[in-house]
């Protein structure tokens, strides 16, 4: 078996040193430039490693196992691999007899600024968690500012405090066309926050899209409206548990692909990283990536 690995920042070869025992596997650092170079690759690395190199994994077809190591690890979290140990396990049950591998859906943003059709083919980003537009947008750049360690331990809601009293409300319409025809909109109100799903966790624990399934072809989107900074503040906590969705200024529904435009261009941020500014387009690749999973 030929296995690569890529180590993300912070990460060192001493983190891949408990996943070298199998003495008759052949490692190679870095990524494959094909996928006749490898059978299985490890990323080592939180949800920015993961989303830097998506497209080129995409593009790879090999299983793809995620080793949480990053300041923030709800993807590796939402496939069941929330420590390293667990990573550990499923790597070997793996070595022993490859079928723990699953098929899951990844989110695609396209933007719609004007440009040409071909420079608009290669603006498509993928990502693994959670796209966001708004208050989202505002609290990732200021966790993106602190110190790694801190981001690690509760810099996204450290970064949410302040957020809250400074940002407002913008106008936002997000429409759906199931049959790539005829765009029917869903939401078109103030808005603080919208979030477009692929996963159940995003910012370090928070549930924003709790009946979110990484296989169901499906975006959970979940649209926060205009909301008194006390009042939210107080309800920021239910995120965590996913109760949010109790609370009348949220609306959350499924579709496979959205268009989000605003009235003025705005950040558009997918696993924790800067992507574009609205409008975009955001939808679901199917079966998009093979992911290594827990062995039971």
């Amino acid at each position: 078996m030929r296995a690569a690995a890529i180590l993300g920042l912070g990460c060192s070869p001493k983190h891949l040193a408990p996943f070298q025992s199998n003495r008759a596997i052949e490692w190679r650092m870095g990524l494959p430039g094909d996928s006749g170079e490898a059978d299985v690759i490890l990323v080592f690395g939180g949800d920015g490693t993961i989303h830097q190199h998506l497209g080129q994994l995409v593009k790879l077809k090999l299983p793809v196992l995620v080793v949480p190591a990053g300041s923030g690890n709800d993807f590796a979290t939402s496939l069941g691999l929330a420590r390293v140990r667990d990573s550990l396990q499923a790597w070997h049950a793996f070595t022993l007899n490859p079928n723990n591998i699953r098929e899951i859906d990844l989110g695609v943003i396209t933007s719609l600024g004007e440009q040409t059709p071909q420079r608009k083919a290669q603006s498509a980003t993928y990502f693994c968690c959670v796209a966001g537009i708004g208050i989202d947008g505002e609290v990732a750049r200021r966790a993106n500012q602190l110190p790694r360690w801190l981001r690690g331990n509760g810099g996204y809601v450290l970064s949410m405090i302040p957020a809250i009293f400074s940002f407002s409300p913008f106008s936002m319409r997000v429409s759906t066309s199931e049959a790539k025809d005829r765009w029917e909109v869903l939401s078109d109100q103030p808005t603080l926050v919208a979030a477009f799903a692929n996963t159940p966790l995003y910012g370090g624990g928070m549930r924003v899209a709790p009946r979110a399934k990484m296989d169901d072809g499906q975006l959970d989107i979940c649209i926060v409206g205009g909301v008194h900074p006390f009042r939210l503040l107080y309800l920021f906590p239910t995120v965590f548990g996913g109760r949010h969705l109790r609370v009348k200024e949220v609306s959350y529904f499924n579709a496979s692909n959205v268009r989000a435009e605003t009235e003025h261009p705005l950040d558009v941020y997918a696993d924790g990283e800067y992507v574009c500014k609205t409008p975009v387009e955001v939808s679901i690749e199917h079966s998009a990536l093979k992911v290594v999973m827990p062995a039971n």
